[in-house]
């Protein structure tokens, strides 16, 4: 099939690529000329493991093209799939501009019937607004109206986790897909279905809904998925003043079949593009309609916060003043397996240790020129903060001679250092650890003062002063 992906960004990208790897022409358009020429020159301007090899491939079998020419895209895809960003207003919603721009495009120029498909993540009642401005343009045209100029729209949002997107879409545990139920639609469900039959072989994975359902069915999955984060962050914190292990507690509750282990690791905070703009639009929605998600607010005051547990953990032990002192930081992007930045917890714990006068040098194996970029954004205020920031190509060079290390993102090559060496390096040994990776008491063995996120701490053997 002849696809339009309008948007090459982190869900454009990756959509597209992988139906051009099964087959689909597949025609790639984006309206900034810096993104198109590092894509036409074999790089990729997100990270994404798989994503770089999948495009290599398809480029090179002619099955993916990379432009800027909006008139040529529209001419290209039976399905036009808008996969633009919807970033959050000041007051919470989503900001649409982006997708009815693109909406708009098509409208301008098509000439045949359209599958025009909501990939981004849109409120409730987008379609409707995507259909309207459709028709406004083509009544610009004088073919309102017109048999040849038919489409429909169709919601079909993305179910990806960063770090791990290539094998969400090639192994689907859902496909989500509303439609309407006129004869236009119906001819989209059949295309739709056709495009994604490749998916259902195992078994069917496709689940028909209506378009406003379909819209809310994204906001809903990620409102629960945050709201399982912040409900474990809740715990931990308790769990801090109880003398409880929330490890363990973790444990005992996941072994309900009823709840799971998935989203409970406590931590501090979640942050990316999509729970945080996501949570707050679906509550400006419910402000919209004179409804209050009382839930959702919490959940958004929960993780506010927990991006401060860090920075108060390390204030009780040395004080507001942090002058003098330097802190290694072992992680920058908000989650494992990607370079985004957005909403990571590493830039409130980093600014707020810059604020209060430390020195902080830090490490993330893939997010650095990112973080670069968007620390300068940050602190183009504060220049003198940010030059008490470094970033290094190791994560041993942040640690000779750092008062403590902070761990804020769980790579994988965090998980088992050289905890002697870690030792001799560091001025003092101290870790504070926002994602749990170590156990407190093979840390308080080794000597390593040792603070986590809502587990028991106990003065490590070798700094225990006599009782």
């Amino acid at each position: 099939m002849k696809i339009t992906i309008i948007g090459t960004g982190y869900v454009g990208l990756v959509t597209g690529a992988c139906l051009a790897e099964i087959g689909n022409d597949v025609f790639c358009l984006d309206v900034d000329p810096r993104k198109i020429e590092i894509l036409n020159n074999g790089g990729v301007p997100i990270h994404e493991p798989g994503l770089q090899e999948i495009i290599a491939r398809t480029r090179a079998a002619g099955r993916i093209t990379f432009s800027t020419d909006i008139e040529a895209s529209v001419a290209h895809g039976d399905v036009q799939f808008i996969a633009v960003g919807t970033p959050p207003d000041e007051d919470g919603s989503a900001d649409l501009q982006y997708v009815l721009e693109a909406a708009r495009n098509i409208g301008r120029t098509m000439n045949g019937f359209k599958v025009i498909v909501d990939k981004s993540t849109v409120p409730v009642g987008t379609a409707q607004r995507v259909r309207a401005v459709v028709e406004e343009e083509l009544a610009k045209r004088g073919l309102a109206g017109s048999e040849k100029h038919r489409f429909s729209v169709v919601s079909n949002p993305e179910f990806l986790k960063e770090g791990a997107a290539v094998d969400d879409f090639m192994r689907p545990d859902r496909i989500v897909l509303g439609s309407d139920e006129d004869q236009a639609g119906q001819r989209a469900r059949e295309l739709m279905k056709r495009l994604y039959a490749p998916f259902n072989r195992n078994h069917e994975r496709t689940l028909y809904m209506d378009v406003r359902s379909a819209e809310f069915t994204k906001y809903a999955a990620n409102a629960m998925l945050a709201t399982r984060i912040s409900f474990m962050n809740e715990m931990s914190n308790l769990a801090d003043r109880v003398g409880a292990d929330i490890e363990a507690v973790r444990r005992g509750i996941g072994s309900d079949p009823r709840i799971g282990y998935h989203f409970l690791y406590a931590g501090c905070g979640y942050g990316g593009s999509c729970f945080p703009k996501d949570v707050q639009a679906l509550i400006r929605t419910a402000s919209e309609e004179g409804h209050n998600l009382r839930i959702l607010e919490a959940v958004e005051e929960v993780n506010d916060k927990q991006k401060d547990v860090l920075v108060q953990k390390i204030t009780h032990k040395w004080g507001n003043d942090l002058a003098g002192r330097t802190f290694a930081v072992w992680g920058l992007a908000f989650k494992p397996n990607t370079d985004d930045m957005r909403e990571a917890p590493s830039r409130r714990v980093i600014a707020e240790l810059l604020a209060r006068g430390a020195q902080v040098r830090a490490y993330d194996p893939v997010a650095v020129t990112e973080a670069r970029r968007v620390f300068a954004m940050d602190l183009h205020d504060a220049p003198d903060q940010l030059a008490r920031l470094t970033f290094t190509s190791t994560q041993d060079e942040t640690l000779t001679n750092a008062d403590a290390l902070v761990v804020v993102t769980e790579w994988k090559e965090f998980k088992s250092p050289d905890f002697v060496h870690l030792k001799s390096v560091l001025k003092s040994p101290v870790i504070f650890d926002g994602r749990n990776l170590y156990e407190p008491d093979a840390m308080n063995e080794l000597g390593i003062d040792y603070h986590s996120i809502g587990r028991p701490y106990a003065q490590p053997t070798e700094l225990a002063t006599d009782v």
